[in-house]
């Protein structure tokens, strides 16, 4: 790295997709990509990343549409046009979108795999003891994905325009989003088998958890499913659960298939299955341990956004880890209906969602009412177990009706807990895990670490701590250069790239760089 240059970690980089916006400078429109706005050389050299770009687009049958709604601030032209766009390109049959209605009013629009798949996020990976934790792992991580999304937001500028959302997650599923106009619906069905409701980077569609509290009111009763796939998946000893999970995954066609694959079929090996496999991008991954490996059965959380400090970064991963071991010990239960789950990745996009939107969630997370020995909306309040409380952890399911299980809360409420006299209210995920932390005996020196980390994700939860997100857009609002019209100019991402570096060498040095970030004005 040259001494001019500084690692930050950005989910994007602000002016992607602007003139000139590589070092060292290519000419936009290449053969893979075909984009008005960005080279093919920002591609990684590795042939698998611009044949999946190509692919995607052939198979779709014409560019990726990437449209962001626009911030509309005091001086933005309204209705806005995309003034980046050329209309008038004719290099390649595609560059006809934009005339076909690609490029949509009051919209940012993008055209290329690499303004969704050149975000950068954080993501968790964890190893299960065996297939029967990494299923429930999978299961009850699901609803915990927006929540978590909403509270690490950190993408509120595209190709140099302040964007009416705050995370990524949409971008990349337009941006790898393969389906023919059959299969989104524009065409009657004629040469595809299904119209598919999601992109294949997608929130999750399926539970797959053989607990016995997973109710089938939870499934999705409209799942696109390989109904033969299933059948031969059944007819080989998988359960029907998982046997849905993987013919729902396996309706997409394979977008990138290796030559040498294709002459010999290696059963010792699961390439087939992992090319599959690995180009399903849903908010969890369920990952089966490779052939003759002892990895053991793995489940990763995809969800959060990079934050701009290491000690953010460290924070979320540590509280997640500490989820799932709160989740494990107490056989904690936090299934809604997935669909809700899909409808609240939805509003994790909105605008300073953290603090704005309620989300559906689970209100009750014991399989059977503990008993609190503390209250239940402190940071100090502790729970028993259900296993301590009732001689059967895991009782039946319920059969009163599912919509009285769940209800629309605060992010701080479900990260903090809600406020309740009668003390019959969602505890909060750091309550629970304080708790967790209590029946560990942790020593004093790293309950105390364990504590800063906690304490960052309560406070973004109430809003003393704004998102990454809100901090770059209210310091792009305050800079002397914004003209108010939602552009944010190279002045501008200039300046902000600094203060990201500012903050970050403020970190390394005392450690209080992070709290820069985001502090009530």
């Amino acid at each position: 790295m040259a001494r001019s240059e500084y690692p930050i970690t950005l989910t994007t980089f602000p002016r992607l997709g602007t003139d000139d916006c590589t070092t060292p400078s290519y000419p936009v429109s290449g053969q893979k990509l075909r984009s008005q706005f960005v080279p093919d050389e920002i591609a990684n050299p590795h042939i698998r990343f611009p044949t999946l770009a190509a692919n995607i687009r052939a198979r779709r049958g014409r560019k990726v549409e990437v449209n962001v709604p626009v911030f509309r601030d005091e001086n933005t032209p309204w209705p806005w046009k995309d003034p980046s766009v050329d209309y008038g390109l004719h290099k390649w049959p595609e560059d006809d979108d934009v005339r076909n209605g690609a490029a949509k009013e009051n919209y940012i629009y993008m055209d290329a795999m690499a303004f969704g798949m050149g975000s950068c996020c954080l993501q968790i990976t964890f190893q299960a003891k065996n297939i029967e934790e990494g299923r429930k792992m999978y299961d009850q991580l699901s609803p915990l994905g927006p929540i978590l999304l909403a509270l690490t937001a950190a993408t509120p500028i595209y190709k140099g325009f302040l964007a009416d959302t705050d995370v990524r997650w949409n971008q990349i599923s337009r941006a790898v989003d393969d389906r023919t106009p059959e299969e989104l619906g524009e065409k009657p069905l004629a040469n595809d088998r299904w119209r598919l409701p999601k992109s294949r980077y997608a929130s999750n569609s399926t539970y797959i958890s053989q607990d016995p509290r997973l109710r089938k009111e939870y499934l999705d009763p409209d799942l696109v499913v390989d109904q033969d796939l299933k059948r031969r998946l059944l007819d080989g000893g998988m359960d029907d659960l998982l046997a849905t999970h993987f013919a729902h995954l396996f309706i997409r066609d394979p977008i990138v298939v290796f030559a040498e694959d294709l002459e010999t079929l290696d059963l010792s090996k699961a390439d087939h299955f992992e090319n599959l496999q690995s180009t399903n991008w849903q908010h969890m991954r369920f990952k089966p341990p490779p052939p003759g490996s002892d990895m053991g059965w793995r489940v990763e959380f995809r969800p959060m956004e990079i934050q701009i400090t290491d000690f953010e970064n460290a924070a979320f991963s540590i509280f997640i880890v500490l989820i799932t071991r709160a989740i494990l010990s107490f056989d904690l239960n936090f299934y809604i209906p997935i669909q809700r789950v899909s409808e609240n990745m939805e509003t994790a996009h909105i605008r300073d969602a953290v603090s704005t939107q309620k989300f559906y969630f689970r209100k009750n997370p014991f399989s059977s009412r503990p008993t609190h020995r503390g209250a239940n909306n402190t940071p100090n309040g502790t729970f028993d177990s259900p296993a301590s409380t009732t001689s059967n952890s895991r009782p039946p399911s319920p059969f009163g009706p599912v919509e009285d299980e769940f209800e629309l809360m605060t992010i701080n409420e479900v990260i903090n807990g809600q406020v309740s006299s009668d003390g019959d209210a969602f505890p909060g995920l750091i309550p629970l895990v304080e708790s967790y932390l209590n029946s560990m005996n942790v020593d004093v020196e790293t309950r105390c670490e364990l504590a800063r980390y906690l304490d960052l994700i309560r406070k973004r939860a109430d809003g003393t701590y704004w998102t990454a997100a809100k901090w770059i857009r209210e310091y792009v609002k305050k800079h002397p250069k914004y003209g108010k019209d939602s552009v944010v100019g190279e002045e501008i991402e200039f300046d902000l790239l600094k203060a990201a570096e500012q903050i970050t060498r403020m970190e390394g040095r005392d450690g209080l760089g992070w709290e820069m970030l985001g502090k009530r004005r």
